[in-house]
């Protein structure tokens, strides 16, 4: 089943490993189908280089596997959550990524400090409280915690992204990992001064309606 799209969902989980955001068999990344709402994960436990498109598990809204042979991601029921109170969410990423992951460590979000974060996300990247992972409490903290943001910190866990596409929510991990990595080295410089709103505004609006071909 949806064979194009198990080919990019294995794909964009192979892209954390390439961009060291992820380490031995942490973290993972689902993509939902918009025509039948099926849900592509990485597989639980198995690490990157063994992964492969047919090792990828289709769920349904509720985490029921539908195609696969092995077990699906212990974020599942965490993913579905979002997927169902999340009309406009197709990716979902989950990494522990080393920077981000400090900020979620400590309990503190990451406000607009550099034009990189104001172009990505035009918002300050929000951290929820702690959440057991297994269920769908950390889903249901994204949902209830993440507001105009396309990334999320969860306390003491790591990092949540999400978009209208699998590729957008990879590279909203990407980016917020390499904007942490940033703001922590200007912090044992001084402490960084914020961008204005009417500044961000203007920013993320030219990143969105001029940036690329």
């Amino acid at each position: 089943m949806l064979e194009n799209l198990r080919e990019l969902t294995y794909k964009f989980n192979v892209e954390l490993l390439k961009n060291n955001l992820v380490s031995w068999t942490s973290g993972n990344v689902s993509v939902r189908d918009p025509y039948t709402n099926l849900i592509i994960i990485k597989p639980s436990g198995v690490k990157y280089e063994e992964l492969s498109p047919e090792k990828m598990v289709i769920v349904n809204l509720d985490g029921e596997v539908v195609e696969g042979n092995l077990k699906p991601s212990s974020d599942t029921a965490s993913h579905c959550y979002i997927y169902k109170h999340r009309n406009d969410v197709f990716g979902i990423a989950h990494t522990h990524s080393n920077y981000a992951t400090a900020f979620a460590a400590v309990g503190r979000s990451i406000p607009i400090y550099l034009t990189a974060q104001a172009d990505e996300f035009g918002c300050e990247i929000p951290c929820a409280p702690f959440a057991l992972i297994g269920g769908e409490e950390i889903g249901k903290f994204v949902v209830e915690y993440i507001g105009a943001s396309k990334a999320i910190l969860l306390k003491n866990h790591g990092v949540f992204t999400i978009g209208t596409s699998g590729e957008e929510a990879v590279k909203a991990a990407v980016m917020l990992e390499d904007i942490a990595k940033t703001i922590w080295l200007a912090l044992q410089i001084d402490t960084p001064q914020e961008i204005p709103l009417e500044e961000i505004e203007k920013l993320n609006y030219r990143y969105k309606h001029f940036y690329g071909q």
